[in-house]
């Protein structure tokens, strides 16, 4: 199972940081799937799947960003009530937490969601998600929605 590259930038909190970083992408013909902001009084963290994670990291750090990459999983799940509490309940045994998600779906198609487990431990849920059914989806499959 390969892991989805998640970019994560680190950004002041004030006006006109995220047009920064989405005109620094648009630029280099990046394109984000997916995004997450989460934000305090003085930062925010930016989240996003993009189809060029590595040249996403390379552009950013370039125009004087805080970058990161971070190993997720992107699942799919059906765009129903209960879907995601379905998948959850395979990973509650297992005991381990999910440091953070976040989802995105299209109407009449599956919900992804794009989630974060700690220690690394992605691979041991993905795995337990799969053998419950569930698709995860591959980096190329992530990376072109």
């Amino acid at each position: 199972m390969q892991m989805i590259q998640q970019v994560s930038v680190f950004l002041e909190n004030k006006s006109g940081r995220l047009a920064e970083v989405t005109a620094a992408l648009a630029a280099a013909n990046i394109n984000i799937v997916a995004l997450s902001i989460a934000e305090t009084s003085d930062f925010g963290i930016l989240r996003f799947i993009c189809d060029q994670p590595a040249q996403a990291v390379d552009v950013l750090r370039e125009a004087g960003f805080s970058v990161g990459e971070t190993d997720v999983l992107a699942v799919q799940l059906p765009h129903r009530p209960g879907g995601l509490a379905e998948a959850l309940d395979v990973i509650e045994p297992l005991n381990i937490n999910i440091e953070y998600l976040y989802a995105f779906a299209n109407p009449g198609q599956d919900a992804v969601v794009v989630m974060r487990v700690e220690n690394g431990r992605n691979q041991q849920v993905g795995e337990a998600l799969e053998q419950a059914g569930f698709g995860l989806l591959s980096p190329q499959q992530a990376y072109n929605l």
